[in-house]
């Protein structure tokens, strides 16, 4: 598999490339988005990691640019920026995951292994999505768990459908209200919590593991396996 690594710390570039060589993977290098961008229109690359403080353009604006420009592959932001609001920021406008420096080499590469696994994933069936003993038909419109029927209403069918295709990664409630009720600028509302209520009540009974997971101050994470 063939990643791409923007960075412009030469130390941390240097030691992020060879242990990704040593993983296996073959790597590209940019210290800069303008290198990056054109690296990314000659390739096509299974996933990328990204530092947000590069020399000539905020990282977030290249994923940004690249998101446009069609790419799909799975982003993993590398940064500094530890506060919530720069990872809330980040997840939200492109990235796939958020690591924050310092880190460990092996946490990084257990991190890009996720991704790219539920990248390749996806692909495979769009239709029937299995997490854990979860289970939906999107066609049909039906989730089980363990065997059993859940009784999900349309919106909260919806809300599941997004969490599975996202499993293991944090969504915001910003992201659920753009994508599963369509409302793009964050209103006053407890609807997402409410809906999320709801669902666990009926997917995380008693007696089964817990399979949503909130992230105070952040989001929600549906457990990947």
């Amino acid at each position: 598999m063939r990643l791409l690594l923007v960075e412009d710390e030469i130390e941390i570039q240097n030691f992020v490339r060879q242990s990704l060589m040593d993983a296996g993977y073959e790597v590209d290098t940019a210290r800069d988005a303008a290198t990056a961008s054109q690296l990314a229109a000659k390739h096509a690359y299974h996933g990328l990691i990204v530092d947000l403080g590069l020399p000539d353009q905020d990282g977030i604006d290249l994923i940004l640019q690249l998101r446009r420009s069609g790419m799909s592959s799975p982003v993993l932001i590398l940064s500094a920026r530890r506060s919530v609001d720069d990872r809330v920021r980040g997840l939200e406008l492109g990235g796939d995951d958020y690591l924050t420096k310092p880190f460990a080499v092996a946490e990084l590469l257990a991190r890009m292994r996720n991704l790219l696994r539920r990248n390749s994933m996806q692909g495979e069936d769009a239709t029937r999505l299995r997490v854990c003993d979860l289970e939906l038909d999107v066609l049909k419109r039906r989730a089980t768990r363990a065997g059993e029927v859940l009784n999900l209403s349309p919106q909260e069918f919806g809300l599941l459908e997004y969490l599975c295709r996202h499993a293991g990664r944090v969504v915001t409630r910003s992201m659920l209200l753009a994508e599963v009720w369509g409302i793009r600028i964050q209103p006053d509302t407890n609807v997402v919590d409410v809906h999320i209520y709801r669902l666990r009540g009926k997917i995380d009974t008693e007696g089964r593991e817990p399979l949503i997971k909130t992230l105070r101050g952040i989001g929600y994470v549906l457990k990947a396996s």
